[in-house]
């Protein structure tokens, strides 16, 4: 009598490998799904910088004054142009009190107000917020330049002014000469602002 040959399951070891490349298949699926979404992020994080000014500022050279036509109502409710301010650096800071970067990044706005002030330096916040949400922030931080009043329409305007994901904080930098120097969203630092301000003082 023959040895009987070793009991040998087909339709198994079939089930196994199509279970096998399945598994297989998922996985090079999620990776690269995982590898596109990284490099989606990459490029318009990218883009994003550049549309928006961040490192490159390509919107800067653009004519200013059309946001220096513009007048807004400051926390006690008095009419300020932003025209008043031309002829100087002008720094205006899209903010709110319910934004901490922007909360964060205030005192050394105040302090290059008060440093820069005499030598032709003006910051103004347009708050996208309340009027007496920003006095009571104002008072508690010691604001020493102008806060006005753009509500949620203020995000409309820093869109036109190229803040196209309208997030906050953003900072546009206008030089003497009515022109867009510098736009920045995100927190502006202190070494940052020194050197931008003080090549146009």
């Amino acid at each position: 009598m023959r040895n009987a040959l070793p009991f040998y399951d087909l339709d198994h070891s079939k089930r196994l490998l199509m279970e096998d490349g399945g598994r297989r298949r998922r996985w090079w699926r999620t990776v690269t799904l995982v590898l596109v979404g990284a490099l989606a992020l990459g490029l318009g994080a990218y883009f994003g910088q550049r549309q928006l000014g961040l490192g490159g500022a390509p919107g800067t050279g653009r004519d200013a004054s059309a946001l220096l036509a513009i007048a807004l109502p400051d926390a006690d409710g008095r009419e300020q142009a932003l025209g008043q301010w031309k002829g100087k650096v002008l720094v205006v800071n899209f903010w709110a009190t319910w934004c901490a970067p922007c909360r964060e990044e205030m005192p050394e706005f105040i302090r290059a107000q008060g440093e820069w002030g005499g030598r032709g330096l003006q910051f103004v916040g347009i708050a996208v917020d309340q009027a007496d949400k920003v006095r009571q922030f104002a008072g508690e931080i010691g604001l020493n330049y102008p806060a006005l009043i753009g509500g949620y329409g203020a995000m409309e305007l820093s869109k036109s002014l190229g803040n196209q994901l309208m997030a906050l904080p953003f900072t546009v930098i206008i030089g003497r000469d009515g022109t867009v120097a510098h736009t920045q969203l995100g927190p502006l630092r202190d070494a940052q602002l020194r050197s931008i301000v003080g090549q146009l003082l």
